[in-house]
């Protein structure tokens, strides 16, 4: 009887912000016919990174193909693609596609969003056999909410950052399973919902910490067995609040019944499929089925020698011009971990969260 393979850790990526921090963090660059892919290679670059660790084996990227999703008819003021810049909102079938010829599963989600799919994910496989760890390649403070011990964990890429149930609590002030009713009494901007009117994050924290849940919570201030600033002007504002909060509960609350039809070993990476050097990676019909070989980046390159092994990242994205915006920092001319690496600070704004390291060094 065979045992079944060893799997260790599984990575989940949240492409939608991974292909945004390319978008707003690398330098911008066309194909021959005009079109943006500048994210593209980015994201491209990232991954590349990622999947280049020893210890991922297993690993998906789940994208948000449409920005609306069914949170959208639940609360009318919940996050669109309004906004978006048009040549970022046409990169994510180009980036789908491009994670899809790295080797790597892809979820292209319309009706639920990225964050279900990735919830639902770690739903499924954290007690599977062989599984050590399920690794949550996102910032977003709703993911925290999956975070379950150390089984579970989110790791941020650009901090190098791991955060389990005990750093969820020194975070937020409140375990993993609060991390719905914190975000509806203090709001999500980036999502689109205000939370409950004078119920800051310290005050969410308190509350919570001791009752739990929304519907824990008395209604009089009076009953509260916990002491905050505030708590006559706080209880009454839950108190006429409270259908609100429970609504924006529910769209803080990720789904983990999204229908993934993959198994476990589909995630098992298996290097580049057959089209990574083919320009159908780009949409474009060429009459032979590869495209030239092209140059990797110089940290990759460098990697490469010093590995003793060939590197093809960049060939499914053949560039004809390369144009630097204020927002866009050089990219880093120096080998992954070298000394001087430039890290470069991404612009303000709800689409550029976190800027990215575009030369990231591998972990310890």
């Amino acid at each position: 009887m065979n045992a079944t393979p060893p799997v260790s850790r599984i990575y989940l990526v949240d492409g939608t912000y991974e292909l945004f921090r390319s978008y707003f963090g690398a330098p911008k660059a066309t194909t021959a016919d005009g079109r943006e892919v500048g994210a593209t290679r980015g994201i491209l670059r990232s991954l590349f990174a990622l999947v280049r660790e020893p210890a991922v084996t297993h690993i998906a990227c789940a994208f948000d193909h449409v920005i609306e999703s069914f949170r959208n008819d639940l609360f009318d003021g919940y996050k669109t693609s309004a906004g978006v810049p048009d040549d970022l909102m046409a990169q994510f079938p180009l980036a789908e596609r491009a994670a899809h010829a790295l080797g790597i599963v892809v979820w292209p989600m319309v009706e639920f969003e990225a964050d279900d799919a990735i919830a639902a994910a770690a739903e499924r496989w954290r007690d599977a056999p062989g599984v050590e760890q399920v690794v949550l390649c996102t910032p977003d403070k709703d993911m925290a909410q999956c975070v379950r011990d150390t089984k579970v964990v989110c790791l941020d890429r650009r901090q190098r950052r791991v955060i389990d149930a005990a750093g969820v609590m020194e975070k937020f002030g409140v375990p993993p399973a609060s991390i719905p009713d914190w975000l509806a009494l203090v709001g999500d901007a980036a999502d689109g919902y205000p939370g409950v009117p004078r119920w800051g994050s310290k005050s969410a924290a308190a509350l919570l910490a001791h009752y739990g849940h929304i519907e824990s919570i008395p209604d009089r201030e009076s009953e509260w067995r916990v002491s905050v600033r505030g708590a006559a002007a706080l209880a009454v504002s839950l108190r006429e609040h409270r259908d609100e909060a429970y609504l924006y509960r529910r769209l803080a609350t990720l789904r983990v019944d999204v229908p993934l039809s993959e198994q476990l070993d589909d995630l098992r990476w298996r290097e580049r499929r057959r089209k990574i050097g083919s320009r159908d990676v780009l949409g474009r019909a060429q009459h032979s089925r590869e495209a030239p070989r092209a140059r990797a980046p110089l940290c990759d390159r460098q990697q490469g020698r010093q590995e003793g092994r060939p590197l093809r990242l960049e060939m499914a994205i053949p560039l004809v011009r390369r144009e630097r915006t204020s927002d866009a920092p050089a990219l880093c001319a120096r080998p992954e971990g070298a000394r001087g690496c430039l890290r470069p600070a991404g612009p303000a704004g709800l689409a550029a969260r976190a800027a990215p390291r575009l030369c990231q060094p591998s972990a310890a």
